[in-house]
C-alpha cells in the first residue's frame, strides 16, 4: 500500500498540520510553519479528502503497550497464562485471547501486537450511507441533480420524518464523498457540488500569506475605459480557457461588439504555454484589431505583462468569482460546447480545425446582432469611413 502523504512528516507534525488546516490556514502558511514543502502538506490533506482522520484512542480496559511487554517476557520465560494474568491483575481469558490473536505463544511479539491493536482501532465505523443501499442511491441521485448535501439532508428529514434510517446529516454526506475509505459515495459525485473542490476546506480557510492564485500587478476591470463597457467601438476582447478531457484546453477570444470568435490551440494550462500561444495567434490578427483583452483571475495569464508588451494589448482582470463580468465570453463558451461536448479531448484538434470551427460560428446569424453574423458586424465596424 502506498504511504499516506509524503515521507518526513512525523505524527506530531501531522497533528499540528490538521490543527492549522482546520483553523483555516493555507497550505503555504502551514508548510512554512512546519518547515516542510507545501506539496507535503497538500499530500497529507488530499489523501483524507480534507477531513482530519479521527484521533485514535484506547478503549477503556484495553491492554497497554507495557502490559504486552509483560506478556511477551512471560511467554519467553515459560510462565503460565494464569501467572501472567495475576501479575497484570487481568482475567486469564483476556491474556489468552491476546496471545491467540497475535500469532500464539511462539510468535507473539509485543511490538507487533501493539501495532495490530492500533490498526484495528483505526477502522472507521460503517456510516449509515454505507449500510443503507436505498438511502445511498437516493443521496447519489440528488447529488447528480446538483442538490447540495445540506439541501439533501433537510429534504430527507421533511420527506421521511418518521423513518430515521432514511435520514442522514450533510456532514456524513461530505465525509462519504471525500473520505473514500467509508465506501458509500463515489468521488466523481463531487463534480456535481457547487464548488467542485477535490477536498473539504475549513470554513475559516484563508489565502493569507499565499501567493498562489493571485495575479501580480493585475489591472482591475473597474479601471477599464467606458468605451469598452458600452461596446461603442470594436477591438476590445474577452478571453478564457475552455477545458476538456485529459487536462486539455482551448483559449477562446471573443470581440465584445461583434461577438467575433477566435480559437487558440494551447498545449497546456501553465502561463508560459498559454501566453506564448496567445501572442502567436493575436499577432496573426490585422493590426489594431485587438486593443484590450479582459480575462478572469486564472493563473494562465500570470505573464500578462509579457503578453501586453509583445502584442501592445491592454489586459484587464475580472473580480474573483465574477464570470458575469465576461458575459460575452461565457455565452460563447456555451455555444462552443455544441462542437466540444463535455468530456472531449481538446488536444486532438489542430489550429486549422479550430479556425474552421471559429469560421462556422462567425458566419452564423446571431439573435443579439439582429440576426446578422459576427463576421459581417466586425467587417462593418472596422471598415474605413469616408
Amino acid at each position: 500500500m502506498a504511504q499516506i502523504g509524503r515521507p518526513g512528516l512525523s505524527a506530531a507534525k501531522k497533528d499540528e498540520l490538521w490543527a492549522r488546516f482546520k483553523g483555516g490556514e493555507s497550505f503555504t502558511a502551514i508548510g512554512r510553519a512546519l518547515g516542510t514543502h507545501v506539496g507535503s502538506v497538500y499530500g497529507v490533506v488530499r489523501a483524507h479528502g480534507g477531513i482530519a482522520p479521527p484521533v485514535r484512542r484506547r478503549t477503556a480496559g484495553s491492554l497497554t503497550h507495557q502490559e504486552r511487554e509483560v506478556i511477551s517476557r512471560s511467554l519467553a520465560a515459560g510462565e503460565s497464562i494464569q501467572a501472567t494474568a495475576r501479575a497484570l491483575n487481568r482475567a486469564p481469558s483476556t491474556i489468552s485471547r491476546e496471545i491467540v490473536r497475535n500469532g500464539g505463544p511462539d510468535r507473539y511479539r509485543a511490538l507487533d501486537a501493539e501495532a495490530g491493536a492500533w490498526q484495528r482501532a483505526k477502522r472507521p465505523k460503517p456510516s449509515r450511507l454505507a449500510i443503507n443501499t436505498p438511502l445511498q442511491r437516493l443521496v447519489a441521485a440528488k447529488l447528480r441533480t446538483k442538490w447540495s448535501p445540506e439541501q439533501i439532508a433537510g429534504w430527507l428529514v421533511s420527506t421521511y420524518p418518521e423513518d430515521a434510517t432514511m435520514q442522514v446529516s450533510h456532514e456524513t454526506i461530505y465525509r462519504s464523498l471525500y473520505v473514500q475509505a467509508r465506501g458509500a459515495l463515489k468521488r466523481e459525485l463531487t463534480a456535481h457540488l457547487r464548488t467542485r473542490r477535490p477536498l473539504r476546506r475549513s470554513k475559516r480557510a484563508t489565502k493569507a500569506g499565499q501567493t498562489r492564485g493571485q495575479i501580480v500587478d493585475a489591472v482591475s476591470i473597474a479601471d477599464r475605459p467606458p468605451c469598452i463597457e458600452d461596446r461603442a467601438v470594436p477591438g476590445h476582447w474577452e478571453g478564457d480557457l475552455l477545458s476538456g478531457a485529459k487536462n486539455s484546453h482551448i483559449a477562446t477570444l471573443v470581440e465584445r461588439k461583434s461577438r467575433y470568435v477566435h480559437l487558440v490551440r494551447v498545449n497546456g494550462k501553465d502561463t508560459t504555454t498559454v501566453v506564448t500561444a496567445l501572442i502567436r495567434e493575436v499577432t496573426r490578427l490585422p493590426a489594431g484589431l485587438m486593443a484590450s483583452l479582459t480575462w478572469d483571475r486564472g493563473l494562465e495569464m500570470a505573464q500578462h505583462h509579457r503578453f501586453a508588451i509583445a502584442t501592445d494589448v491592454a489586459v484587464y482582470f475580472c473580480d474573483p468569482q465574477s464570470p458575469w463580468q465576461r458575459g460575452t465570453n461565457e455565452n460563447t463558451n456555451g455555444l462552443l460546447r455544441q462542437y466540444f461536448p463535455d468530456g472531449t479531448d481538446l488536444s486532438s484538434y489542430t489550429q486549422r480545425d479550430l479556425d474552421r470551427i471559429a469560421k462556422q460560428l462567425n458566419t452564423r446569424p446571431r439573435k443579439t446582432l439582429g440576426f446578422r453574423t459576427p463576421a459581417a458586424v466586425l467587417a462593418e465596424a472596422v471598415a474605413p469611413t469616408g
